[in-house]
């Protein structure tokens, strides 16, 4: 058990060094808008270029579903060193965007390896709170890793914080090739075998609900800064702190819906969570100026937000017999979608003038049909099973 849990907590480096690079991209908007010039609004697009670059690079690992899930995990481990290094390096913003597109390409490809791992490594109906402890890696990120890479910032550049993200990455590579044991290799059925499971209508659920959940939340995330700031009237130098607090309420949402998906259905435990976002996205379309219900709404927003990750990572590999490797990079493809269009979204009523509230206002429907299609599956299942 001790040498599982040690496993596990390798893979959680690996999400670790993905979150600082997706999430610190949040933070420091602001300084990387002011170093090259540009308005906030198309810094934004540096955090769709990432959310593109996963669902450009998830795909791809399909070609090579034969190799040894261990040597998959150390390649793109390596990636993640070379897109974030070069991201520390750029000169210009077009050159940020092509490594932010390469820095993304490895994260759903890593998330749906690791989490089959995750599943092979746990003990008997533990498989849902093993792949919270992987992606806990990420929810550490934001309670820690951003907060750290912030300062770094405020005190040096904005380059400091990929600097730490290519540093994590290089450990990584270190740390899966001497603590995770190798692992049987899925059955091969065929490249088009993968696709087979998406004949049913449960994973269509699932991609849609995590991609419409997802997007929703980060319409208002994205913009966090600017509402923190702008609305709440919170100094920028508290940034830091409130990172951190959004980060807080990651760990609880991860690690409460993995063990409360070992007594409950993980679709309802995820519906729950959907249906609580979208709650506190209106409490910020309409009460941000209040600093404390600013506040209280980031933190159970970011709560949800990985609440009903591990749940749907499960679920879609559960729902994916014969293609489990796509079913896994699914979820994280479905994520990054809405992950890309929720920053656009978000960022059209600040292009025409809006307050960022209206970031949050943006938000709800995105999560109530998320939370709608959560419903859904969880009737469909029910009158599936025996």
């Amino acid at each position: 058990m001790k040498k599982t849990f040690i496993a596990l907590a390798a893979l959680a480096f690996g999400t670790l060094a993905l979150g600082i690079a997706e999430f610190v991209m949040m933070a420091i908007l602001q300084f990387v808008a002011s170093d090259f010039g540009i308005t906030e609004a198309q810094a934004g697009y540096l955090i769709s270029a990432y959310a593109l670059g996963v669902c450009a690079g998830a795909p791809v690992l399909l070609f090579f579903r034969r190799f040894p899930l261990k040597n998959l995990l150390i390649a793109l481990a390596c990636i993640m060193l070379i897109g974030n290094t070069g991201a520390m390096l750029s000169p210009n913003f077009s050159t940020m965007l092509l490594f932010r597109f390469i820095s993304g390409f490895p994260h759903g490809a890593y998330f749906g390896v690791a989490s089959i791992v995750a599943d092979k490594l746990a003990p008997p109906g533990k498989g849902t709170l093993a792949v919270a402890i992987m992606i806990s890696g990420m929810t550490i990120a934001n309670l820690i890793g951003v907060p750290l890479g912030t300062v770094l910032c405020s005190f040096w550049s904005w380059r400091i914080a990929f600097m730490l993200v290519a540093g994590v990455s290089a450990l990584l590579i270190l740390f899966i090739k001497f603590l995770v044991p190798p692992v049987e290799n899925l059955t091969d059925t065929g490249f088009w075998g993968q696709f087979q499971f998406l004949k049913h209508s449960r994973p269509w659920l699932l991609i849609g609900a995590t991609m419409f959940g997802n997007g929703g939340i980060f319409c208002m995330y994205s913009y966090i800064s600017l509402i923190l700031t702008e609305t709440a009237h919170f100094p920028k130098s508290s940034l830091t702190l409130l990172m951190a607090v959004a980060g807080s309420g990651m760990v609880i949402g991860n690690l409460s819906a993995g063990k409360l998906s070992e007594r409950f259905k993980p679709g309802y435990i995820a519906a729950a969570f959907q249906l609580l976002a979208a709650c506190m996205l209106f409490l910020l379309f309409i009460a941000a100026q209040q600093p404390i219900i600013a506040v209280l709404g980031m933190t159970l927003c970011t709560m949800c937000l990985f609440g009903v990750s591990s749940p749907q990572q499960f679920l879609l590999l559960k729902n994916a017999p014969g293609g489990e490797l796509l079913g896994a990079i699914s979820a994280q493809i479905a994520f990054n979608l809405g992950n890309a269009f929720g920053a656009y979204l978000g960022g059209i009523p600040l292009k025409h003038g809006f307050p960022p509230t209206a970031c949050a206002a943006v938000g709800i429907p995105l999560t109530l049909t998320g939370f709608t299609l959560l419903m859904l599956f969880n009737r469909v299942t029910k009158k599936t099973q025996p």
